[in-house]
């Protein structure tokens, strides 16, 4: 495993991180709590010593999980989480007044839900899990970030950037008090090279690239005929005529599968970690086997310039998530 350090808060993190939606269940079924702890365990002995995880994912289940983890492993490995917005909206809309997202009080009691779930005493990095970059201004959430650092209960703040805005979080980073952005990053979104990344290494702002999979569309796993189990929030991502042309995409990508990446999976990792200003991937694994598959990417070998190139020509705007 390869390291790099995420932006100004010194931390050094695995090139891949442990993206723990999945493991929290709810709108992702078919975890089972026993393989998500062996998948946990093989991430670590593999040297991923970052995992990202939400109060709200699986309703703090995900973060029960990590904690239990942390707990047998007492390996030095930091932990991201999110604070859900009040009004539990994602993502934000547009003009929504802050107090209906982050009020002050919702910040601090948020963090401490989150302490106890992850049975530890200071969280590495909490982020907000949606913005609006016209709260940058609002005091409320700065204030309750300098009173979560000074009292040991937070190390370093983070935003997690709304799906496919790569730019809402401009005016967040001029203020200083954000140290790392989460925000969509793969293949066929890659508009986060447009500006956001551009100026975090400017600020030294750490990056965490997140659905470098596209929730799975970028694996070739999806095809016309693929099903989900219902409940499955995938149902809704990949409805109507989206299998098909994610299909039809993937199969013309898989003509730069090769030399550089013997499969999608791997070329949609690499790519992600091509950008300097890129400090972690954060994968879902919920199983042993896509552990070792995804850990196994990091391994020093950079894409040719050449191949950047031709993958250019696959960015795609779409927002499946309507």
């Amino acid at each position: 495993m390869h390291y790099r350090v995420l932006g100004r808060t010194g931390i050094r993190v695995s090139e891949i991180g442990y993206g723990a939606w999945g493991i929290g269940g709810q709108m992702w079924l078919g975890a089972v709590d026993a393989e998500s702890m062996r998948a946990l365990d093989e991430a670590a002995d593999l040297g991923v010593n970052f995992i990202d995880t939400a109060l709200a994912y699986g309703d703090g289940h995900s973060e029960t999980l990590v904690g239990r983890f942390l707990k047998e492993r007492r390996d030095p490995i930091a932990v991201a989480t999110k604070i859900p917005p009040k009004n539990r909206i994602w993502p934000a809309k547009p003009g929504t007044p802050i107090a209906e997202a982050f009020p002050y009080e919702h910040i601090i009691d948020s963090t401490e839900t989150s302490l106890r779930n992850l049975n530890v005493g200071t969280i590495d990095l909490q982020q907000l899990h949606v913005w609006d970059d016209l709260w940058a201004g609002r005091d409320e959430w700065k204030r309750a970030f300098t009173k979560l650092k000074e009292e040991g209960k937070v190390r370093h703040f983070g935003i997690s950037i709304n799906d496919h805005q790569a730019s809402n979080g401009l005016l967040a980073a001029a203020t200083g008090h954000i140290d790392a952005f989460q925000v969509i990053y793969n293949i066929f979104d890659q508009t986060p090279e447009e500006k956001l990344f551009p100026l975090c290494l400017e600020k030294n702002i750490g990056i965490i690239a997140r659905v470098p999979f596209d929730e799975g569309a970028l694996t070739g796993a999806i095809t016309p005929d693929t099903k989900f189990p219902p409940g499955d929030f995938r149902n809704n991502y990949f409805q109507g005529e989206r299998k098909e042309e994610v299909f039809r995409r993937t199969n013309e990508l898989r003509r730069l599968v090769g030399g550089e990446a013997a499969s999608l999976p791997e070329l949609a990792l690499r790519f992600c970690l091509h950008h300097p200003a890129v400090s972690t991937v954060i994968p879902g694994m919920r199983s042993v086997r896509n552990v070792r598959g995804n850990c196994s990417v990091s391994d020093g070998r950079r894409l040719s310039e050449g191949l950047i190139e031709q993958l250019r020509h696959h960015a795609w705007e779409k927002n499946f998530y309507d």
